[in-house]
């Protein structure tokens, strides 16, 4: 079958690899019908070390059962499923406590001789405990937005529940990438009376709006910080959702909190410590996020998708075949795409 490797920064190649098979009687075969690039893949390509084979990559797909293995009870060949980011058991305490990114038998795709999601198909370990049955055909027009179940989506909404956001909170979402968006979206559902989204592409930004950005700002440091304290009365917000995964983004969000408040990150960290001294101490700020238990969510947000209320799909604004995949990550580097999907 056909499948993306990374070679190293910048060098993303689709190659023929091995068909994958089952191992494990818990483990089910899928068929990809839609993967994407996160924007976390974007680390990597702009700065793995050069590696002589390459590894698999993608962590984002939905597909169809092609086969089980003797001991999978909750699927069957023909089931259209959706993948969250990682795969979990589903019954270890930290599963059941709804952090299958803590799962004590779980791992990431692409990664313990796991397939990555940006390719033909995929072995998946512990098949009932990590996929989700949708509700839909193979051909559904639902399908990019319940692909952002993946991932995305919970992501953005895991930021914004672990930040407290609810009925008129004041949130300030710095970020207008994807996850950004989502967590527009999220706080959005979650009831907040005033989202700030700070970015400044437009066209995105313009999404944000849709998506239920109250205010845009476009402006970035001190100017942007002070441009947030105009609109919250000089305070900052209650919570604040920081997106991005680099230091100056956190620095940012430690600004425009308002003391007493919350900032929840969920970007992918690229600092190694997080730079709250004695000034945000004495502010009383709560500093909370991680990587997003995507599977503890996705039966909460589904139905607002399958309905049509919700469309979180959006995010996507480029679709690639899978040959196509490397000018698809080139594209998001460039920030010539939001986030692209891929359709194998």
């Amino acid at each position: 079958m056909r499948a993306t490797l990374i070679y190293g920064a910048g060098d993303i190649r689709v190659e023929n690899v091995p068909d994958p098979v089952l191992r494990q009687p818990t483990d089910a075969l899928v068929r990809v019908l839609r993967s994407c690039i996160c924007g976390s893949d974007l680390w990597p390509y702009g700065s793995a070390p050069v590696s002589e084979h390459g590894r698999r990559i993608g962590h984002e797909f939905l597909g169809v059962v092609e086969e089980t293995g003797r001991e999978v009870s909750g699927l069957r060949a023909g089931d259209v499923v959706v993948a969250p980011f990682v795969w979990s058991d589903g019954i270890c305490d930290f599963c059941v406590e709804g952090l299958q990114t803590s799962c004590r038998h779980g791992g990431g795709w692409g990664t313990q001789d796991v397939d990555g999601g940006q390719g033909e198909a995929v072995r998946v370990p512990h098949a009932d405990g990590t996929l989700v049955k949708l509700p839909v055909g193979e051909d559904s027009a639902l399908l990019p937005s319940l692909l952002t179940l993946s991932d995305v989506y919970p992501t953005g909404h895991h930021c914004a529940v672990t930040a407290g956001v609810g009925p008129r909170t004041t949130v300030t979402v710095i970020g207008d990438g994807a996850v950004g968006l989502s967590a527009v979206l999220a706080a959005r559902r979650l009831g907040a009376e005033q989202i700030i989204l700070m970015g400044r592409h437009k066209d995105r930004t313009d999404l944000g709006r849709e998506f239920g950005a109250t205010d845009i700002v476009p402006e970035r440091g001190e100017e942007g910080i002070e441009r947030v304290k105009e609109l919250t009365g000089g305070d900052g917000t209650r919570t604040v959702l920081e997106c991005v995964g680099l230091e100056s983004a956190m620095r940012t969000a430690l600004a425009v909190v308002r003391d007493g408040g919350v900032v929840s990150r969920v970007g992918a960290p690229q600092y190694q410590q997080i730079p709250a001294g004695f000034p945000e101490f004495r502010r009383n700020i709560t500093i909370t996020g991680g990587g997003a238990p995507a599977r503890a969510y996705i039966e909460e947000l589904m139905p607002e998708i399958l309905d049509g209320t919700l469309q979180p799909g959006k995010v996507f604004d480029r679709t690639v075949s899978l040959d196509d995949v490397p000018a698809g990550y080139q594209a998001m580097a460039d920030r010539a795409a939001l986030k692209v999907l891929v359709q194998p």
